[in-house]
């Protein structure tokens, strides 16, 4: 090879390292649907179960898995796959409209019922896992559908919002809903806000992301620090580029 073609081959490949999201957990190679369905179950190990009482299922959010591979929409296309299949839940979790949360159906349902257990709410709640939860991919559901549909009625649904299965949307529709996922929301935003601050505060605002991992947690943040990497990445927060030291991540101003 000429040096010319050295030259201009090795300026594209830079080229599509920048351009594509440095992987964490996978080579772009191995970007198959096992693959990223064992990223998920990855991402599901680093959330923190103890810190909730083992009472939340694992969530993990769509975009985290965008840190790993590159190919968006081969993720979306597997996730649908799995949503279908009837393995795993997407929801809308309310302080971001691009933000989607991922629990593996059998993991909702077994927390669900154990948070249900002896209350008057438990038969309709069951009924509705059954009914519904296995079987529609909707992240959403009109009260049409439910009282013409699923046939629950207005009382049955009350019971729903009351157990938190469902959370209100508008009037007359309804978000699947994860029970008491509160406290995970609020831990989740403000170790987001305090990570970013990490690189931002950084000399130039980047950080080498070996170095932001090994660092003691704050107050501010609950969740293990690689969880809310993933997401900061995923989320195209900060940038992630490869380096001959490792991956830096670079502050982005919005």
């Amino acid at each position: 090879m000429s040096r010319k073609r050295a030259l201009i081959s090795d300026a594209f490949n830079l080229k599509k390292r920048r351009n594509g999201t440095e992987q964490f957990g996978a080579t772009a190679a191995e970007e198959g649907p096992a693959d990223i369905k064992s990223s998920l179950e990855y991402l599901m190990t680093l959330f923190p179960r103890k810190l909730f009482n083992d009472a939340l299922p694992q969530i993990v959010l769509k975009h985290q898995l965008y840190s790993i591979h590159s190919d968006r929409t081969l993720v979306d296309k597997e996730l649908n796959k799995m949503r279908e299949r009837g393995d795993l839940l997407m929801f809308q979790l309310g302080f971001d409209a691009e933000a989607f949360g991922l629990v593996f159906t059998s993991d909702y349902k077994a927390k669900v019922l154990a948070g249900e257990e002896g209350k008057t709410t438990q038969p309709t709640v069951e009924r509705f896992l059954e009914k519904v939860v296995t079987v529609c991919t909707d992240l959403s559901f009109t009260k049409d559908k439910m009282l013409k549909e699923f046939l629950f009625t207005d009382s049955e649904i009350t019971q729903l919002v009351k157990s938190g299965v469902l959370t209100v949307r508008d009037a007359g529709s309804w978000w699947l809903s994860i029970p008491n996922s509160g406290k995970f929301t609020k831990y989740f935003i403000k170790g987001r806000k305090a990570v970013l601050n990490m690189v931002k505060k950084s000399k130039y605002g980047e950080v080498l992301k070996a170095e932001i991992e090994e660092r003691r947690t704050n107050s501010q943040v609950k969740f293990h620090m690689k969880y809310h990497i993933h997401d900061i990445v995923g989320a195209e927060l900060v940038e992630s580029i490869p380096t001959t030291s490792g991956t830096l991540l670079r502050f982005v101003d919005s």
